[in-house]
């Protein structure tokens, strides 16, 4: 596993970190050069938003599959491909990266495009598990370089009113939060199965540098191209949907790490050979009498997302994709709105956020230029979710409450490695 020592070696990070290569200055009005590693679905979503923004180019990119190579050639020529990321990190020509490699991968290049002197939108959950998560963020503000985590719900302007609100004590006392997430596919077809391409094969993939740090074994396309729903390459709908709007509760809210997790569901919505739930119901405990549970289903979309600040004083409400049931209208938004108790606050009127947000990579490109670490989705941010997004999963996987403590000792693998989870559950 990826871990500080094996990062730094014996040199202290603020040390070996201020040694290292950085980004060219920049003025105002420069042009950004960025690459891309990896360049699946959600790679290509970010570059896409990348280049909407003002004076950025892309010049390189890196996959460890032909296919998307080729597709990047064909679609922005003249750029440079590379099959190995940590051959395209030596390009000078390039400023920043973005990272949008599968989640167990994720640390390997974070530390990486740092210890290059680059500039990283790295995509969440920003590592697969505790001991990742700390290196890169302890790595990350040792360094001098600006780095956001793909959170982009950070940059909306209803987070910022939901601050303002909690901030002047509209909530009253604050003992429970709701969240949820639910999607549905037909029957049969489950969430996130994509098909195989004919030329997915040894032939046209590195299959050791998707492996990196996992056990030596025989080419798998299907753990390649479906890697989400493989524990040991992903965290699954926890870590894909979840971390988001845990991310954005912990910044709402202004929460540390949660002091303990309880997680429960299964396999239930399509049984199609999948290790991750896709059915889940998980309770974070935080210091201070908060709980904060989070459900998930891919059984039904109705209800679409949001959360629920259920405070003595009053309610926010922040939704997306709803219905009128949650909402009182038919909106597909949603929206966000104070709503007072009036049992504590009989006068109080229901005030509705009204705040602008900023695209998450705008925030990220005007922080490179003004050399500033003050993004929306800070390194901090992307520790506390991803804090909470592993615990919930070593709970679920090892049935039982886990706790800050407990998940900071377990080792890198105990997601995977079925010889911990028994001795785990023993153990209890």
């Amino acid at each position: 596993m990826i871990t500080r020592r094996t990062f730094l070696g014996t040199m202290g990070a603020a040390t070996a970190l201020a040694a290292m290569p950085t980004a060219r200055a920049l003025g105002a009005n420069d042009r950004i050069r960025i690459a891309l590693v990896g360049c699946g679905d959600r790679g290509m979503q970010d570059l896409r938003d990348a280049l909407r923004e003002p004076n950025i180019e892309v010049v390189a990119a890196a996959d460890a599959y032909t296919r998307r190579l080729e597709m990047m050639k064909e679609k922005y020529p003249g750029i440079k491909t590379y099959d190995d990321p940590l051959k395209l990190l030596e390009n000078k020509d390039v400023d920043a990266v973005i990272n949008a490699t599968p989640l167990h991968l994720h640390a390997k290049y974070f530390l990486a495009a740092l210890q290059a002197g680059k500039d990283l939108y790295s995509e969440k959950t920003m590592a697969y598990n505790l001991t990742d998560a700390t290196a890169c963020r302890d790595a990350a503000k040792a360094s001098k370089q600006v780095v956001q985590i793909g959170m982009q719900h950070e940059s909306e302007g209803e987070l910022r009113d939901v601050q303002d609100w909690v901030k002047s004590g509209k909530l009253g006392k604050l003992t429970m939060v709701e969240a949820w997430m639910s999607r549905n596919t037909p029957r049969g077809k489950g969430q996130w199965v994509r098909p195989i391409p004919e030329d997915c094969n040894p032939n046209h993939v590195r299959w050791d540098l998707f492996l990196a740090n996992r056990p030596k074994s025989t080419f798998d396309p299907n753990k390649f191209i479906n890697w989400r729903l493989f524990w040991e390459f992903s965290g699954g709908n926890i870590t894909e949907n979840m971390v988001h709007q845990i991310a954005w509760i912990a910044t709402a809210l202004d929460l540390d790490v949660p002091a303990a997790a309880y997680c429960a569901g299964g396999v239930f919505s399509e049984k199609d050979g999948r290790q991750v739930p896709d059915t889940i119901a998980v309770t974070l405990e935080y210091p201070n009498d908060l709980t904060v549970l989070w459900q998930s289903t891919f059984s039904n979309s109705r209800y679409g997302l949001g959360e629920h600040y259920l405070g003595s004083n009053g309610t926010i409400e922040h939704v997306s994709g709803s219905t009128g049931m949650v909402t009182g209208s038919q909106s597909a938004r949603g929206g966000t709105k104070f709503m007072p108790e009036k049992a504590n606050d009989p006068t109080g009127t229901v005030i509705e956020s009204t705040t602008k947000g900023v695209t998450h990579m705008g925030n990220w490109f005007d922080a490179i230029r003004s050399r500033s670490k003050n993004v929306n989705a800070t390194v901090d941010v992307g520790y506390r979710s991803s804090v909470a997004a592993y615990m919930s999963n070593l709970a679920y996987r090892r049935k039982a409450r886990v706790t800050f403590e407990e998940a900071k000792a377990a080792p890198p693998d105990a997601l995977w490695n079925d010889a911990d989870l028994h001795t785990s559950r023993h153990k209890g």
